[in-house]
């Protein structure tokens, strides 16, 4: 934990959070329609990746929110223009007002608000709030992690054949290759993607999903709360050699990623490489 935020103090936060992110999904949810397109605005953003009123409107009001929680702590937002005093500050932080705003656009009930505190580039609280499911997953560096109160753990999973998978296919394909022995495929259960990234990672973190695969160019805002959610749940977000991410890097993006349990670490990192 970081020498200025004790995990007491990250603990009597949680309240105060809890509340804030739960008004932030009452001002994106009027707008969202299940199976069909949302009634927001909405428009394109420089790379033509899609916004929403919606999006704005949670950003700001995290934005203002948060910073009054804790004045000490840095901004990075998918919605927000990037600061570089963030990165002088030792807390951050980092939120997505809704991770998978493709989906909240076209009615799929998997996006999420993700909100993470960083201090020294490590989490040390994670939020992922699924709205449409009403699933509230937190988690405090060293207190464990959970979803609407019950406490998480990684699936018991020992080995990758019949783990369930979900990713991109290229990932999956180079999984089952390095990881078939003697000629023979290698079993595994494909899960259909999960939209969200934060909410794919917090799945692996309560054991529905083994591995989750992470094509190259995810952000900061992505996956920091849901990282913490597995690690206190018995797992990690690492590169591909298995090495933890860290965040609050002068560029925010990330190459190809693996969401495990660290039981399937070795298993894993030896298939990829293979494959």
């Amino acid at each position: 934990m970081s020498d200025t935020m004790s995990t007491k103090a990250a603990q009597a936060l949680l309240p105060a959070l809890r509340e804030a992110i739960r008004e932030a999904a009452s001002l994106a949810l009027p707008f969202f329609r299940s199976g069909a397109q949302t009634t927001a605005r909405t428009w394109s953003k420089a790379g033509g990746s899609p916004v929403t009123e919606a999006d704005v409107a949670v950003d700001t009001f995290l934005k203002i929110r948060l910073s009054a929680l804790l004045p000490a702590a840095a901004w990075l937002s998918e919605e927000t223009s990037d600061d570089a005093i963030r990165l002088g500050s030792d807390l951050v932080w980092i939120v997505d007002p809704i991770d998978g705003t493709r989906a909240f656009l076209t009615g799929h009930p998997d996006w999420s608000i993700s909100v993470a505190l960083l201090a020294g580039g490590q989490p040390i609280l994670g939020f992922v709030h699924a709205p449409v499911t009403d699933r509230f997953y937190e988690a405090v560096a060293g207190g464990g992690a959970t979803c609407n109160g019950v406490p998480l753990s990684v699936s018991t999973q020992a080995g990758l054949t019949g783990a369930k998978m979900t990713g991109p296919k290229p990932m999956i394909d180079k999984l089952a290759r390095g990881g078939s022995t003697n000629g023979e495929a290698l079993d595994v259960h494909i899960v259909p993607r999960v939209p969200s990234l934060a909410l794919r990672v917090a799945r692996v973190a309560e054991g529905s999903i083994d591995v989750g695969l992470v094509s190259s160019d995810a952000r900061d805002w992505d996956l920091a709360g849901a990282d913490l959610l597995l690690r206190e749940a018995g797992g990690s977000v690492s590169d591909l050699k298995g090495t933890r991410t860290t965040y609050n890097r002068p560029d925010p993006v990330h190459g190809a990623l693996i969401a495990m349990s660290d039981g399937l670490r070795d298993d894993v990192v030896a298939a990829l490489a293979r494959g």
